[in-house]
């Protein structure tokens, strides 16, 4: 019993630090690609160009722009009130919180470089499709009138961008850190003390049901991703297909509950009721793809 406490103790303090580490890390060269890449740039480029590489600059823009999908929507709604296509900016709104920076390097640390390779593949491919299928269908005029007003910024002496993405880097990092540390401590527990036969009957290879599953109970459940990156390593070490790990993070990164509340000032029921079946059939879609070829 002694020895299975001093292990389960080390397994937590060695996935903490290195989730934090990895964090400020990409929080900081983030924050300097975010002083970059601004909502005006972001404007500029979507307006540029065909309706093709409209779409291809929405994702490969959301990708770079904010941690989690709730500071999406109000730069969405920003877009949209200034007058940026609708298409590529349903792209944007997909790939950001689904290819941000912080999730891939994560899942590098959980999947390896192929399987992230594929995760990353199939995410921009399924934000590009999402957003052409969106205006193709019309659901533009399923959005509300949302106008938004900015700020003034005050004058000011300007910060180093150096000191600033450090600042950026703590600032991020700060808010998340009880969210990190309940998931590592998750994550210790089901590495540590939960039977593997139990994971692998539930949700192993032999299942392929867990996978629609796993993606119905990622959408209304609201889990950080810097939470489930270290719940799912230790799901995945005790049998948890990949399939049902990948469904589970898409649905509960691509359409959290509080999104899908911030959306919901934004978007009429049907663009919503789309928007979610949407992250549903790309998370069940990308599970199963994995599931077969993996």
């Amino acid at each position: 019993m002694y020895m299975d406490i001093i292990g389960f103790i080390k397994n937590f303090l060695v996935m903490f630090v290195e989730l934090a580490a990895l964090f400020l890390v990409i929080s900081f060269l983030v924050s300097l690609l975010q002083q970059v890449v601004t909502e005006e740039r972001i404007k500029s480029v979507l307006e540029k160009g065909n309706k093709a590489t409209g779409y291809l600059s929405g994702t490969f823009l959301g990708a770079l722009t904010p941690f989690c999908s709730c500071s999406t929507v109000p730069i969405l709604a920003g877009l949209l009130s200034s007058g940026a296509p609708f298409g590529p900016s349903i792209s944007f709104l997909i790939a950001s919180p689904l290819l941000n920076p912080i999730i891939v390097v994560l899942l590098w640390k959980l999947l390896g470089l192929k399987l992230t390779v594929f995760y990353v593949v199939s995410m921009f491919i399924f934000a590009v499709l999402a957003g052409v299928l969106f205006n193709a269908l019309g659901l533009e005029k399923h959005l509300k009138n949302v106008q938004i007003r900015r700020k003034q910024n005050e004058n000011g002496e300007p910060e180093s961008k150096w000191i600033l993405a450090l600042k950026d880097a703590w600032n991020f990092f700060y808010p998340v850190l009880p969210y990190l540390l309940i998931g590592v401590l998750i994550g210790a527990v089901i590495h540590d003390f939960i039977p593997a036969e139990f994971i692998t009957a539930i949700a192993g290879n032999d299942n392929p049901f867990a996978i629609p599953v796993a993606a119905v109970i990622g959408i209304p459940m609201y889990i950080r991703v810097e939470t489930m990156i270290p719940i799912s390593e230790a799901l995945v070490a005790k049998g948890m297909s990949m399939g049902a790990v990948i469904a589970l993070i898409i649905g509960g990164a691509g359409a959290s509950l509080p999104e899908v509340l911030l959306l919901n000032k934004l978007f009429k029921p049907r663009l919503l009721a789309a928007f979610i079946i949407a992250i549903f059939i790309g998370a069940v879609t990308t599970g199963y793809i994995l599931y077969f070829i993996f």
